[in-house]
């Protein structure tokens, strides 16, 4: 049925301008404004919504991966912009807060609405 359509992720924040701020100056991307939504556009990965929910939940999950070449200068990037890495139970994590155990190297952080991210290095 949909085998030949395009299709968009998208997910949402408490705070617009909030979010813009940080998907475009705290983390480099291109970031357009339309009818109060972001569209984030991630090369070789399509567009993505954002859009305002005032009863905005975090989601609980990771929303987006970064894949990078180097996790190390990709933490110690984020963390000189002032993003804190997050901590879970269960995970091996450095003191940088990468999980270095059984799968990609990992580090979670997140968004101003609580929306969890990660940067992780392939192999």
């Amino acid at each position: 049925m949909f085998g030949s359509t395009t299709a968009f992720s998208g997910f949402s924040v408490d705070d617009i301008p909030a979010a813009k701020a940080f998907y475009a100056d705290t983390l480099g991307l291109r970031v357009t404004e339309e009818h109060g939504m972001l569209t984030l556009h991630i090369d070789g990965g399509g567009d993505i919504l954002v859009y305002p929910k005032e009863n905005h939940t975090p989601a609980t999950f990771t929303i987006l991966n970064f894949p990078v070449d180097d996790i190390d200068k990709a933490v110690d990037g984020l963390a000189a912009r002032g993003v804190s890495m997050t901590r879970y139970d269960g995970f091996p994590q450095d003191e940088k807060g990468i999980s270095r155990g059984e799968g990609p190297l990992i580090a979670w952080f997140t968004d101003p609405a609580g929306n969890v991210l990660s940067v992780l290095q392939g192999s």
